[in-house]
């Protein structure tokens, strides 16, 4: 039986077809390379139920791990808020990297995001304040697709888009890596569903709730 990350995937590259991803991740990896190393790359955050990682957040930190192991890019910033469940997303996928041999002095943490707009739009203020300025996202390549008209208008210094290779992950999803989730808990969590009303919700995913800094 395959892997189920390996079923995934394959799911993502029947459902991308040849048209709706352009570039392909496969050219965009290659335009990435002609500028490493990246300073930082920036990854959203997936819930996570306290027992197991999803398959998107597996496919994103596995990647993420791929890219600073290879020295494609020297730090990470893992994003993500306590948001559907009482767990800190980007917590979360920090203790996962550090399995997957991960330096912890090379991980930067953004745990206020609620959406993928804030997302990055938080870990590229963190990266500025950290003096970085080649900054890439690395995520699954339906949301890069996604977040591609964002980065391109809303940020001053450049972002680049390394969305994950399928053929890529299919060699290396083999790994169970085991966490102890505690340290990312919150106590006295409330879900965004409780918090938020659907339509401030939608504003969220669209960037509309971010109170945009002049740089």
């Amino acid at each position: 039986m395959k892997p189920i990350l390996t079923l995934f995937i394959s799911s993502i590259l029947l459902l991308s077809g040849c048209s709706l991803f352009r570039p392909s991740p496969e050219r965009l990896f290659k335009r990435a390379l002609k500028n490493e190393p990246f300073d930082v790359i920036i990854v959203p955050g997936c819930p996570y139920d306290g027992k197991d990682w999803s398959l998107p957040m597996k496919g994103r930190v596995i990647w993420a791990s791929y890219l600073i192991n290879k020295g494609i890019a020297k730090n990470v910033i893992f994003s993500g808020g306590s948001v559907y469940t009482p767990y800190v997303e980007a917590k979360i996928m920090a203790l996962y990297a550090e399995q997957l041999g991960v330096s912890p002095d090379k991980i930067l943490i953004e745990d206020k995001a609620e959406h993928t707009t804030e997302n990055i739009y938080n870990s590229y203020w963190i990266a500025k304040s950290k003096g970085f300025k080649k900054i890439a996202v690395a995520s699954d390549q339906f949301q890069s697709r996604l977040l591609m008209g964002f980065t391109n208008r809303r940020f001053k210094l450049p972002i680049t888009h390394i969305p994950f290779l399928v053929d890529t992950l299919k060699t290396i999803d083999k790994v169970h890596p085991v966490i102890n989730p505690q340290s990312a808990y919150v106590d006295n969590f409330k879900s965004i569903v409780e918090t938020q009303s659907k339509w401030h919700r939608f504003r969220g995913t669209r960037g509309k709730n971010i109170k945009f800094q002049e740089e």
